[in-house]
């Protein structure tokens, strides 16, 4: 990789943030919502298998819906998208993969959004059934569809920062002691 690509793509990482906070009335295009569930569609996945399944919001309805009921997911009633990202259960016949797959498929979400220029955050849903069942009831889900996490998108109004997660302690090198 040029040197320039990885510094982009390293940068990108570190400037991820979680923005809760948008400009209001400034709405997200179709065609940028289409290229994040394509950059979650990248994601790496067991198999192959491909178990998620994408719901894009932008009615303001189902955003304050959701919002609703969804006690960590007030921001939605300020987003003026959404993104829910599922788990297919009839394309994980284990059952043991969905949540990996899904959940690196959210997070190449939200590095698309940071290298767009948008904000999101990652609202969970699964494995908390009062929320599960907020999003499968709002969005009429079938019984093989599960939510992993409902994802505000919208522009950032510029008060979140990333976050310096490096903590040395956490990493060992060659063995544990």
């Amino acid at each position: 990789m040029e040197t320039s690509k990885k510094d982009a793509v390293i940068e990108n990482i570190h400037s991820r943030k979680s923005v809760r906070k948008y400009v209001a009335g400034k709405l997200v295009g179709k065609d940028d919502l289409l290229t994040l569930v394509k950059a979650g569609m990248a994601a790496p996945t067991a198999k192959n298998m491909q178990p998620w399944a994408f719901v894009v919001l932008s009615e303001r309805s189902t955003l304050d819906k959701l919002a609703d009921g969804l006690i960590y997911a007030k921001m939605l009633k300020a987003a003026p998208a959404a993104i829910v990202v599922c788990g297919n259960l009839d394309k994980d016949a284990s059952g043991k993969t969905w949540l990996l797959d899904c959940s690196a498929a959210a997070q190449n979400i939200l590095l698309a959004a940071e290298a767009m220029g948008l904000g999101a955050v990652w609202t969970a849903a699964y494995p908390y059934e009062d929320r599960t069942a907020a999003v499968v009831a709002a969005l009429g889900l079938p019984p093989n569809i599960v939510p992993l996490c409902v994802i505000p998108v919208g522009y950032p109004d510029g008060t979140e920062k990333p976050k310096d997660k490096w903590k040395e302690e956490n990493l060992k090198w060659e063995k544990w002691s």
